[in-house]
């Protein structure tokens, strides 16, 4: 356990003890069940996850995720919140000591963007990872994501890569100052997303390499990868240097994990086997509708676990 963990879970015991700690309380009534254990990773449910069981305050929601047990929060819309409202978001997570997954700073399914050498796609970029740190400035986020767009049927996909290695360097060049970090997200083309530029983990991996910069990682989508490639655990061992995040998933139906196929115990366990200290984002639906399957999500979890 690190340094920073060992003395924040000790600080949050004693209050415990002293009955002290700010935990949620205020809709404590509207839940079924309450378990303050921490778990042993990160997992981050998404804003809005809880909605039957808690509201839609997101102040609300973030205490119900902590008082659950959940140190970690994620918000792919986060960039789209009122500046206001990011804030506010960024000081709750302080004062509950949790942490905020990456936020989507860049994924246009339909434009063939870091592909090309495009001065108009360019200029798009730039603007866009600016954004991103103002973004990352208001919420204390320490990573963002990026989806490297489609590719072309016109250009040699060495060349492609090349390009996307180059539109890469240009970004990181940009936030790599301010100590923000673009995470890669390949995705599956068979279930969601035909057409995408980046689908395997290697494929991210060899790109990290190639644009040498500690701003340049991926983050592993579980429940994409299962689909495109599978080989789950051997593919985190071998890109483990490049991965800064985790998305989570079954599959199939991107449901809550033991809905599938994945062994999420024994894939959970391999990473905090590796003493892995960063956020698993929980990017997946619910299989029960409902305060049910808002419950079963947490179950899901707390089962999952059990390693």
């Amino acid at each position: 356990m690190k340094r920073r963990n060992f003395i924040r879970n000790t600080a949050m015991s004693s209050l415990a003890a002293a009955g002290l700690t700010s935990g949620f309380s205020a809709s404590a009534s509207t839940t079924e069940k309450s378990n303050a254990a921490q778990f042993k990773l990160k997992y981050a449910p998404s804003l809005g996850s809880f909605k039957e069981l808690v509201g839609s305050d997101p102040i609300d929601q973030i205490k119900f995720f902590h008082d659950q047990g959940f140190r970690a929060i994620f918000d792919n819309g986060l960039m789209h919140k009122e500046p206001a409202l990011q804030e506010k978001i960024a000081n709750e997570l302080a004062r509950l000591g949790m942490d905020l997954g990456p936020f989507v700073l860049y994924a246009d399914f339909s434009v063939k963007s870091f592909v090309t050498q495009d001065p108009e796609i360019k200029t798009m970029l730039k603007k866009k990872m600016q954004e991103g740190l103002e973004c990352a400035k208001r919420t204390n986020a320490q990573s963002a994501l990026v989806v490297p767009g489609r590719f072309t049927d016109d250009l040699e996909w060495d060349y492609q890569t090349a390009n996307v290695v180059d539109n890469l360097r240009m970004c990181c060049d940009i936030v790599e100052p301010k100590g923000l970090t673009l995470v890669l997200e390949p995705l599956n083309a068979w279930t969601n997303h035909p057409g995408l530029f980046l689908t395997k983990i290697p494929q991210a991996h060899m790109i990290c390499k190639a644009v040498n910069s500690p701003s340049c990682k991926i983050v592993n989508d579980l429940y994409h990868q299962q689909i495109t490639e599978g080989n789950l655990i051997p593919n985190i061992d071998l890109a483990w240097e490049s991965i800064a995040a985790f998305h989570i998933g079954d599959n199939p139906g991107r449901k809550e994990p033991g809905t599938g196929e994945i062994n999420y115990n024994n894939v959970f366990k391999h990473i905090y086997e590796k003493n892995y200290d960063g956020v698993l984002c929980c990017e997946h639906g619910r299989s029960l509708p409902g305060k049910e399957g808002e419950q079963a999500f947490i179950d899901a979890y707390r089962k999952a676990d059990q390693f």
